[in-house]
């Protein structure tokens, strides 16, 4: 094993070869070995070494302090997850760690009272706490969402039931009402996330679902046209914000290798609606005749009672931090033990110290806010999100209906929609795990859309395929492998400020958000039964997006490369100072790195 100089300028002490971009300038100095990308293995000798970013990547150091009460035994080591707490780590070095104490003090931070730079834990304790909050934290995120989704796609399903006739309206018009739906969802992403920033997730997303299940439980006293209308722009106003806003609210639970392979498992809610809400509908769409109410009638008003009684206990199960969880509902004692409260706040800020920059009900001005919107290197990412989930959104939107014209009845155009959403969950996680294992974000991400293009193709050239082979080739195109997490967890990872962070998150969904729109639109009337038409166009799109997830790649390697010559101009105490008193912040500072 290489072993690292020691640089005079640092404690007389040695320090691995992977650190953290925060890490002093002088500790970069003292590796002889030192990786050109943040998520590669490979390493190799260089002049001036680059700064390490990768707060992903996993620690394998061994030695830990025992020098205070909280601390552990020295046999205590890093398990191969990279568990466990070392003596290397970024507030090694005092002036680090005072700088960090300082900010925290300034702004405020919430859980600033348990930070601690010389303490310590054991592998087997932050293994089990992990658990705990995956537990009380993860689970509860999924059941929301699935709140949020249940009132997104329960539509797909009312339409088999003649809801569209009842009430006056063709194919083009349901598109109409998905493209206002989309438009509000779309502007109310920014505002959403700006006011949870400011009065915290854990007040905001319970009224949001509250909201949002008392407006969708209307839809089952529709009339006209018109009231569908209304109620598809309320509906995208409150529904907008939630994602952006769960997933700042994960950050502060998680660290930023843990966020993507939690969101795999977030995103694994769409499937399991699907294939509940097409079980539940299979059902409730029977009690057409009851009351003298249509089947989607009663589909709508059981299915907001549901999700009105999720957005209740969302305001008692949502804590605002890990040393915030203390309440009449949570216990006395909350949550987490002091020694727990200590390991979650260390933990999480050893690997990414800007997570402490801002207090949790700290709103982004309007000043930041443009920062922000400036900053347009992260803009390759926001072009990913706006034309990579376009292929798959029409075909999952009518999937039931075009099974309806193909002479299935309601009760089986549900129910055989169930297959694909099952294979579309398995693939979401493996190529989460495909891409954790092996450190790669954009190359893997492509396979979505890979994966998606031979079915396109069979579709395009074979538009009078049997109903079974029809079946068959949609079944295999929306059991593709669903790329959100790993884009979520990287957009997350390059904005490298909670100021960042927050804004980008609502930004890319903004561009997600207007694929949806352009997606919404593709399958037209004219176009029916089986959309040739539109399906060429989506063939095109899934070629666009194989060749754009490559370009990007280029482009954060490229911008690497020129931060590397920069700051190896820098001399090693140059590189210190700038670490400790640059003002530069989030991805314009020198020492950051970008994740591809």
């Amino acid at each position: 094993m290489l072993r690292p100089r020691r640089c005079k300028l640092c404690l007389r002490r040695s320090y691995p070869a992977h650190l953290p971009s925060w890490f002093p300038a002088c500790r970069n100095a003292a590796v002889n070995m030192t990786p050109t990308n943040h998520d590669s293995k490979d390493t190799k000798e260089v002049a001036s070494p680059s700064p390490k970013i990768l707060a992903d990547e996993k620690k394998t150091d061994t030695g830990l302090s025992s020098s205070d009460s909280g601390s552990v035994s020295q046999e205590s080591l890093v398990d191969a997850d990279g568990y466990g707490s070392t003596n290397d780590h970024i507030f090694s070095d005092p002036a680090v760690a005072d700088h960090w104490r300082t900010t925290y003090e300034n702004v405020n931070y919430e859980n600033r009272h348990r930070f601690d730079p010389s303490f310590t834990w054991s592998a087997e304790e932050e293994r089990k706490l992990v658990k705990k909050i995956d537990r009380r934290i993860m689970l509860w995120a999924w059941i929301m969402f699935c709140g949020l989704d249940l009132h997104r796609r329960n539509i797909n399903r009312a339409i088999t039931d003649r809801m569209l006739e009842e009430i006056g309206m063709d194919t083009n018009d349901f598109n109409y009402g998905q493209t206002l739906f989309l438009a509000s969802f779309l502007v109310a992403e920014l505002p959403s996330g700006l006011i949870s920033k400011r009065v915290g997730a854990d007040r905001w997303i319970p009224f949001l679902i509250c909201s949002w299940s008392i407006v969708a439980g209307s839809q089952a006293f529709l009339k006209t046209k018109a009231g569908f209308y209304v109620i598809k722009v309320l509906l995208g106003f409150l529904m907008g914000g939630f994602i952006p806003d769960i997933v700042l609210w994960l950050t502060y639970f998680f660290k930023s290798n843990e966020l993507p392979t939690r969101l795999a498992w977030f995103w694994t809610a769409l499937s399991t609606v699907n294939i509940v809400g097409s079980l539940l509908a299979a059902g409730i769409l029977k009690m057409r005749g009851i009351g003298g109410w249509s089947g989607w009638q009663w589909l709508f008003l059981l299915e907001g009672i549901v999700t009105l009684l999720i957005g209740t206990f969302s305001w008692v199960l949502m804590p605002p931090g890990p040393c915030q969880t203390r309440n009449w509902f949570r216990g006395k004692d909350g949550w987490f033990s002091d020694r727990e409260e200590s390991i979650i706040v260390n933990r999480l800020l050893r690997d990414d110290p800007s997570k402490g920059d801002m207090n949790n009900r700290q709103g982004v001005g309007l000043v930041l806010l443009w920062k922000t919107i400036k900053d347009w290197e992260m803009w390759p990412l926001y072009l990913i999100g706006l034309t990579t989930y376009i292929p798959p959104s029409p075909l999952n939107t009518y999937m039931s209906f075009i099974l309806r014209q193909m002479g299935f009845g309601v009760f089986e155009a549900n129910l055989m929609a169930i297959p694909a959403q099952f294979m579309f969950a398995v693939n979401l996680l493996i190529i989460t795990w495909v891409s954790k294992r092996f450190k790669e974000r954009s190359i893997v991400s492509s396979i979505s859309n890979i994966w998606m293009f031979p079915f396109f193709v069979a579709l395009v050239a074979y538009p009078n395929a049997s109903p079974w082979a029809r079946y068959g080739i949609m079944t295999g195109l929306l059991s593709y492998p669903y790329c959100h997490a790993i884009l979520v967890g990287w957009n997350a990872r390059n904005s490298n400020a909670v100021r960042t962070r927050a804004v980008s998150a609502a930004l890319y969904n903004m561009f997600v958000q207007s694929g949806n729109i352009l997606a919404s639109n593709i399958y037209r009337d004219e176009d029916r039964p089986f959309y040739v038409r539109g399906n060429r166009i989506l063939l095109g799109i899934v070629c666009y997006n194989i060749v754009q997830f490559y370009f990007v790649k280029a482009f954060y390697i490229w911008r690497n490369k020129l931060r590397d010559a920069k700051w190896n101009e820098l001399t090693p105490e140059q590189q210190e100072d700038y670490t400790l008193n640059s003002e530069d912040e989030g991805l314009k500072r020198l020492d950051f790195r970008f994740a591809h």
